[in-house]
């Protein structure tokens, strides 16, 4: 098996922003008469405007989005890398790398720059994909901007959503166990417990990145 790139999903692989998302959801929630645990079920790795439509159909998706982007901004503080993920990402300087997210561009760069996580130079943002996770579109995305084939990038994903899209692009998935359990990540081809160099412990292969000589 050939890995060219690395696509990493951002909050619960790089950021762990678990309680401030809580945070958030759980007073948009009780702010608008919802109940916390039902919505909460929904949000992890989709967009929010997409969570909002499921929960709230008589709510406007965008002006909730803006709502939510405010409160997560004041919820920075609370947001750190993941452990082992700086050394990740560290380990793959110079090998081709993106983040693919279902997160808001200014906002996912704030918290990159306020936890001194390197940014890539491939960045695939919510609003770029009409077709959000569980939809493979922002997989395929990713890795026609990095010129490598969807079959030859690895996707780090915590969320059903997100593994079901790196599934249906046609990528080896790698389901991070920070949010979820391995049996809730089924469709991945392995799980692990820390993005941290070294530790996947394969449910089946043993996806190594080869990087791709320049211009190819």
């Amino acid at each position: 098996m050939k890995i060219s790139a690395v696509l990493f999903d951002v909050d619960g692989v790089l950021l762990d922003s678990a309680g401030a998302h809580r945070r958030v959801w759980d007073a948009w929630s009780a702010a608008r008469g919802l109940d916390p645990e039902k919505v909460w079920e929904l949000t992890f790795g989709r967009r929010p405007e997409d969570t909002v439509r499921d929960v709230a159909a008589h709510l406007d998706p965008a002006t909730e989005r803006r709502t939510l982007d405010r409160l997560l901004a004041e919820e920075m503080r609370g947001i750190q890398p993941v452990e082992g993920a700086p050394g990740l990402l560290e380990s793959l300087s110079g090998s081709p790398w993106a983040i693919v997210t279902s997160g808001a561009r200014d906002s996912v760069r704030a918290r990159f720059a306020a936890t001194g996580l390197p940014l890539p130079a491939v960045q695939v943002y919510a609003d770029d994909v009409c077709r959000a996770k569980p939809a493979p579109d922002c997989f395929a995305l990713a890795a026609s901007r990095l010129g490598v084939p969807a079959s030859e990038c690895l996707v780090v994903e915590d969320a059903p959503a997100g593994i079901q899209a790196a599934v249906a692009a046609g990528c080896v998935a790698v389901g991070l166990t920070t949010t979820h359990t391995e049996g809730a990540l089924g469709q991945a081809h392995l799980c692990v417990a820390s993005p941290a160099p070294g530790s996947p412990k394969p449910v089946r292969g043993e996806p190594r990145l080869r990087p791709r000589s320049p211009g190819h």
